[in-house]
This record gives structure tokens, sequence and C-alpha cells, in this order.
């Protein structure tokens, strides 16, 4: 991965390189880091904001549709590919503490909204880069943490002013605020089809009277193997798991599903015990009896009118032949979220006992059955046409481990973002239109403003403009001319939606090239950014124990 050339230092500044590890993770090294002598005051807060802009370049050119991707190497020698920028930070050995708070945020960001994690670490950095110029002209950092607070809140109002809000069963427009997200990803050759299985997995589950999503009924499924093309929703439940036994049938129509958590093996004292067997007769007397529970459960089962069972444990060979024998196909070993959604999606009830076993405790659906995958000897379950399609599968195929683990992690950004707009059915336009709308907005604010804040206030304006710089950065145009064109085309024809054309459609309009993002996401990443930036300039002195 190539490490962003440090800025150049003067005198009185700290030294910071970045290393990398024998692993090949990045880390901050801090000149004289070592050394007994501590910063303290204004020279502290400088070497925190060297360490954030180091953060802060190195995720800055995976910033948009043309952004790069890093390789990470875990310990194990594990290579993980992705542009994600929660991703990075979270695989990268960080040593500086601020550095560190940086990591947080990006997580913050992915946790609470799920996408914007490398914008929300750029804005974060960029502030803190304009803070070091103020710092210099001898701005207190408390004046400009509370000129960046009252930026901020102009901010959050202006988007309230620009945001468009559309229907939620308007589905073509969501599938475009799904392409965007995707634009960025592994998968955007295959944006149009990842897109439309997002969106039809959070329509399929999502309460929109309560306008709640429960992530809990999407089930994520990899394989190796096939193009990402080949990659479907599945309105049902897709188990990794094949039929115990070979000879049991591949296709099973109108599935009457036992859904079992106690397994198919005679019953065993719960305290120690030790069984004595002395001759020939004894052990065949154990055989019968093994065999006659093991019938006694199978008819337990057959007499409720289950037609398959599925048990989250194992069951020996005996069992499985007696199976086969009474025309019972099963799935043995199946895990307790599977369990959970196959109960969830065929309306079934998981049944702790075999004398507890009722016709209107199994689960029901159209079709139950197995498929293959190339030449090679793997197996799965697909349960369909179930009665409550409430929980989905998403199967992603893909050429390689790293290109399958990006792609989940691309299609969760996706849910995640489509999540947002059934909640907050607002959003704003991309490609850096908001953030120079947001900057036009806190300048004019500015020159209104009487005081030092007014200085703070143009230097967040001015760390705003960072996005919309980085994506022509990124997408191969000059960004310095690119965004004052911009600025000046949006301040004479009072249009918020101009922002960097990055894909170089002939227009800078993003609401005509459909590139949404949602507003929720937007104001987040300016909330986040500012609470952490001002936390960070109020810190002038790190201890560590014993000092």
């Amino acid at each position: 991965m190539q490490m962003p050339s440090m800025p150049d230092m003067g005198p009185g500044d700290q030294l910071a390189t970045v290393q990398m590890d024998e692993y090949g993770r990045p880390f901050l090294v801090i000149a004289d880091q070592d050394s007994k002598s501590r910063l303290t005051g204004i020279d502290a807060i400088k070497s925190h904001i060297l360490a954030a802009k180091n953060i802060g370049n190195i995720v800055r050119s995976s910033l948009g549709p043309n952004g790069l991707d890093k390789i990470l190497t875990s310990p194990d020698g594990e290579v993980t590919v992705t542009n994600d920028g929660a991703t990075i930070l979270g695989l990268m050995d960080v040593e500086h503490q601020v550095a560190k708070l940086l990591v947080q945020l990006s997580k913050s960001q992915d946790d609470e909204i799920g996408d914007g994690t490398t914008g929300v670490v750029v804005l974060a950095a960029a502030l803190l880069e304009m803070a070091e110029d103020l710092l210099d002209r001898g701005l207190h950092p408390m004046k400009i943490a509370d000129g960046y607070e009252h930026a901020s809140l102009i901010a959050l109002k202006k988007l309230d002013e620009i945001g468009d809000t559309f229907s939620i069963e308007d589905r073509h427009s969501l599938v475009e605020v799904a392409k965007t997200t995707l634009s960025s990803k592994i998968v955007n050759r295959a944006h149009d089809k990842f897109a439309e299985i997002a969106v039809d997995a959070i329509l399929s589950v999502a309460d929109l009277e309560n306008k709640d999503v429960n992530f809990e009924l999407i089930k994520i499924s990899t394989k190796t193997g096939g193009e990402l093309e080949d990659s479907q929703l599945i309105r049902g439940i897709l188990v990794d798991k094949d039929f115990s036994h070979p000879q049991m049938p591949k296709v099973i129509k109108d599935a009457k599903i036992a859904i079992l958590t106690c397994p198919f093996e005679p019953p065993k004292p719960k305290t120690k015990h030790n069984l004595e067997i002395t001759s020939v007769e004894d052990f065949k007397k154990l055989q019968g009896y093994e065999k006659e529970k093991f019938e006694e459960m199978i008819k337990y089962v057959k007499d409720s009118g289950a037609n398959v069972a599925i048990c989250q444990w194992g069951f020996d060979d005996e069992a499985n032949h007696l199976l086969l024998q009474n025309d019972l196909p099963a799935v043995r070993w199946v895990g307790g979220p599977e369990i959970e959604l196959i109960a969830i999606a065929t309306g079934g009830r998981i049944i702790p006992r075999f004398s507890e076993i009722k016709p209107e405790k199994l689960g029901n659906c159209g079709t139950m059955r197995e498929i293959g995958f190339g030449t090679t000897s793997d197996r799965m379950l697909v349960i369909e046409e179930c009665p409550n399609s409430k929980a989905v599968t998403i199967f992603i195929r893909g050429a390689s481990r790293m290109v399958v683990a990006e792609a989940e992690r691309s299609i969760h950004d996706a849910l995640c973002v489509i999540r947002n707009l059934v909640k907050d059915n607002r959003v704003t336009y991309g490609g850096g239109a908001s953030e120079i709308a947001l900057s036009l907005a806190i300048q004019q604010e500015a020159d209104e403003t009487a005081g030092i804040q007014q200085y703070a206030m143009r230097a967040f304006a001015s760390a705003l403009e960072t996005i919309p710089m980085a994506l022509s950065e990124n997408s191969g145009l000059n960004p310095i001319t690119t965004v004052a064109d911009i600025r000046a085309q949006q301040k004479k024809t009072n249009n918020p939606f101009l922002g960097v054309d990055c894909l170089m459609k002939g227009t800078n309009d993003m609401k005509e090239q459909r590139v949404i993002e949602t507003l929720i996401g937007k104001k987040q990443q300016v909330q986040l950014a500012t609470q952490l930036v001002r936390m960070i300039l109020k810190i002038d002195d790190v201890r560590s124990p014993g000092q």
C-alpha cells in the first residue's frame, strides 16, 4: 500500500513518519516519542493534528467511485483487499492515541449509519489540519472548537434546507441510492444487480408502518466460484448443509418440516453412570433397545404429518439408515441461527422433545431442494416459497475469498443505506455537491459574524471542500480548478446539487446523474467529525502509566 508523503515541517513541528511492520501493517512513528520529554500545551495539540493528518491521507485516496483499494495483511498472513474506510482503519495497527480516536470515529459511523466511513475520517482530518493554521496565528483551541461547533449547526440547518424527500414505495429511487453507495465498491461492475438485491431484501423484511428494519431476518451466505452476477436473493433460507443420506430425495414439494433441537439418539441419564455388558445377550438387548427408541422417535415425527426433519444435533449411521427406510429425509448439524431463521420463515415452532411434536408446530414451505456448485461435492439446501417471507437470504458468489468478502461488506453498506431511508426518507446529493453548498452557507454566515469566531467558521468551510477536492483528485481531475468552478456555478445559479462529475457523464448536476446519499448519513458525518475534533482540540497533554 502506498503511503502518503509527509507535509513540510517547520522548525517547531514534531516529525512523524508512517512505517510498516513485519506484517505489512502501517503505523505512525513520532520522532523522539520514546524520550522522557513530553509535549504539552499547543505543541501536544499539534502532534495530535499531525497524527490525524496522516490517517486522513491514508484513506483519502479511497474516497469516491474512482477511489483506490488497499491491501492489508493480518498477523497470520491473511490478505484483505478493500476501500471501505472502517475496514482499512480497523485492520491497521495504529500506535498514536489520536489515530486510535479516528479509528473509533470510523467505527461509530459504520455502526450507526453503515456508510460514509471514509468521508467522516477525511473531514475530521481536514478540520484538524485547518485548526493548525489557526493555532499558528495565535487563536486559542477552545475558540476554534466553539467556532467549529457554530459552523456545524449552520451546516446541519443547510442540509435540512437542501434535502429532498421521496416515497419509500418508489423502488426505482431506492435502487438509485443503493447504486450510489455501491459505485465506489469492488462490485461496481455488477452494481445494478447488487442494488436491486439490497432494496428487495430490505423491503421484504421492513416494517414500514413503524419505520423499522430487523437485520436479523437478512442472512448473507457466500460461496467462492462463479461470478458476481451469479449472486441472488433467495426469498427463504439457504442452509450450508445437505440431506444426511445420499439416497434421500433432492427436491421436496410442499414440505412439512419438524424443527428439532433434540438429538436422534437413545436417552442418557443426566448423571455419571456405568453400563456393564457381560454377555452377547446383554449387547443384543442394548442394540434392540436403541433400535426401539429410534423407531419411536421416527414414529413421533411421522405421526405429526412431517415429511422432513431438521435437527440441530447429529445422529449416527443406524438412525440415518432408519430415517431412509421410513422415507423421512433429514438434515443434521444445523446451527442455532439457521434454526431460528427457518422457524421464522416457515412459521414453525422449535421443538425440544419428540413427545411435543404436534401438527400445528410444523413449518411449511413450497419447495426444499439441494443445489450443487460446479465440479465440487459441496451441496447446500434452499428452503423457498415460505408462507412468512420475512426471512430472506442474500447469496453472494465471487472469484475468490477476497472478492466475496469485499462484496459482502459492500452489500452490507447498501443494506444499511436503504435501512436508513426507511427510517428517514430524506436524501441529499453526492459528488461533493452538499459539502460545497454547506461551505458557501458557512462562509456567508462568517462574513456577517463579528469576532474571532469567524476565522474558525471559515476554516470549517474550507475543510468541507476537502471532500470534493479528494473526489476530483481521485478521478484524475485538477482538484483546485474543478472545485473553484463548481463553487462559482453554485453561487451563480443558486443550485446546491452541482458536484464533481466523477463518472464523466458530461453534467455536474448530481440530481440529474442520480447520485443520491441519505440525509441522515450526511448529517451524522458532520456531527461526529465535529464532536471528535472538539475533543482533540481540548487535549493538551498525554500521560502514560508511571509518568
